[in-house]
């Protein structure tokens, strides 16, 4: 049986001080240290002794961080790639909230959301961002490990659970998962059948 534990980083600078997230490389306060440790007591407690488990980050300090203190519970290097990375919101990376709040063009309601453009100069689109953890997640299930961890950001992991219930990239302009900071999501794939379960979906 495959299990997959997703982590979204929990309290990092840039949630304080009330700046754009993604790609901006802000770190974990003390706050979100303290929930890295706390996360890691759960994950390990989620993982039998002795069986195999890997850890998977973005590369990101703020996920990096917290992947160190996850893979140290469970006596395993973190794997970083950049393709697990938030959305970058270009030109806007670590500036005020309000100044991408007063530029963001969300996108229509009908029609391409895919390739929308949201209006801030450099800004991913969801293409962009959905399509590289989608590779992500083609890389991950590739690897033969019962138990991994993945290390992530809240707006990538809507498409971490899209690409992992094998939902059509070019659908994944609709869909949304709710997500915490700190948040633990439980995928898991049935042993017989074969099918892709969302057992628990950002839990604190």
């Amino acid at each position: 049986m495959r299990n997959l534990y997703v982590v979204t980083h929990p309290e990092a600078t840039h949630h304080v001080d009330r700046l754009v997230g993604g790609w901006y490389d802000s770190e974990l306060t003390e706050r979100g240290l303290a929930a890295s440790r706390a996360l890691a007591t759960r994950v390990r407690g989620l993982v039998p002794e002795g069986a195999t488990a890997e850890v998977i980050s973005s590369d990101l300090r703020r996920t990096a961080q917290t992947a160190q203190v996850i893979g140290a519970a469970l006596g395993v290097e973190p794997v970083l790639t950049a393709d697990l990375r938030e959305r970058s919101y270009g030109e806007g990376e670590g500036r005020p909230q309000a100044w991408l709040d007063e530029r963001y063009v969300p996108a229509p309601a009908m029609g391409d959301r895919m390739t929308h453009d949201h209006g801030v100069a450099g800004a991913e689109r969801t293409i962009d961002v959905a399509g590289r953890v989608y590779r992500a997640m083609d890389q991950v299930t590739a690897r033969d490990c019962e138990h991994q961890v993945i290390v992530t950001h809240g707006g990538a992991l809507t498409y971490v659970i899209a690409a992992w219930i094998k939902m059509p990239l070019d659908a994944a302009g609709h869909v949304a998962f709710r997500a915490t900071s700190g948040g633990l999501t439980h995928l898991r794939e049935h042993p017989r059948f074969r099918s892709r379960e969302v057992v628990t979906l950002s839990s604190v």
